[in-house]
């Protein structure tokens, strides 16, 4: 506890300093002073409202992906494990093809929605669902949704540049209204998985356990999935489908604060946060406007390898 309250402070510093600076940095320039054209309806109308989406959703992201390794108890789990991802790439796809970009954002959540629904209607036939059940029919339906949205590349004609770049993530069209959107769905669903700590430390050593200390494993599995559902289907429905955040984020603050889920939560919120905002400020200021997916995995995937390292070297 001692070490808790100055990490979360420096997060918050840091996050607060993150969004400063990354909206006065860009392509076109400017300083915290300037007097250029145009300056105040680019920093203010175009970069502020999308800091401040990508900062709501590598949150939301980093949140669900902690709420989901406790709860699976396992490592290796991200926001994407029960199929969300798949389902609002094949909702976004199908607008694409279909519909018109217009339609995106809806049809992604819907897809997102969707997907996890499904995961929940086919693992609960036999009335009592187990977290091996739930990972097991959330990897299938996963993979059955990417078969499908494969299939639409293949006939997509010209918009496959579009699905592609969609799959890849980023916060090209981010406006006011999904910053707003963002945050409305991040502070309710985090608030609760913040209080959902001291069931997720207890579900982390098994629900056996978990039931001699009290804890309704059922009410706190289905609790922790609807939370961790909507902060990722909002986050899908925005940004698309970027990889990572929610994956590395978790392990970078357990290194910092331990196992205990009451610090990881809100720690993860501000960390998810400062490095989706990094990253898409990375892409759009020295890639031209790279999605911002390809940046998470080249700074992700490296660090989650030393972390695969670092724990069989420790072993």
């Amino acid at each position: 506890m001692t070490r808790t309250i100055p990490v979360i402070i420096a997060l918050i510093i840091v996050a607060v300093l993150t969004i400063i600076l990354c909206t006065f940095i860009g392509p076109a320039g400017f300083g915290f002073v300037t007097t250029a054209p145009g300056a105040v309806d680019i920093v203010g109308g175009i970069r502020l409202p999308r800091v401040l989406a990508a900062f709501s959703v590598g949150a939301s992201l980093a949140v669900a992906g902690a709420a989901m390794q406790a709860l699976f108890r396992n490592p290796m789990a991200d926001p994407y494990i029960l199929g969300t991802s798949s389902g609002g790439a094949l909702g976004a796809s199908l607008a694409l093809v279909f519909l018109g970009g217009f339609f995106v954002p809806v049809c992604a959540w819907i897809g997102a929605v969707a997907a996890i629904l499904i995961v929940w209607l086919i693992a609960g036939r036999g009335g009592v669902i187990s977290t091996e059940t739930l990972l097991l029919t959330g990897i299938a339906v996963s993979f059955f949704f990417s078969a499908i949205v494969s299939f639409l590349i293949s006939v997509a004609g010209q918009n496959v540049h579009q699905i592609l770049f969609w799959l890849m993530g980023g916060f090209w069209n981010a406006s006011p209204s999904d910053a707003i959107l963002s945050a409305g769905i991040l502070v309710p669903a985090g608030f609760l998985l913040f209080f959902m700590g001291r069931d997720l430390n207890a579900l982390s050593l098994g629900e056996e356990t978990a039931a001699h200390l009290g804890i309704d494993a059922a009410r706190a599995r289905w609790t922790v999935l609807g939370g961790s559902t909507l902060l990722v289907a909002g986050a899908v429905s925005i940004a698309g489908s970027i990889g990572f955040i929610g994956l590395v984020t978790p392990h970078i603050v357990r290194l910092l604060l331990g196992p205990d889920n009451r610090m990881v939560i809100p720690a993860s919120i501000l960390a998810g946060g400062i490095l989706l905002v990094v990253s898409d400020t990375l892409a759009r200021t020295f890639f031209s406007d790279l999605p911002v997916g390809i940046i998470t995995a080249f700074i992700g995937a490296p660090f989650f390898i030393w972390l695969i390292y670092r724990r069989g070297a420790l072993s």
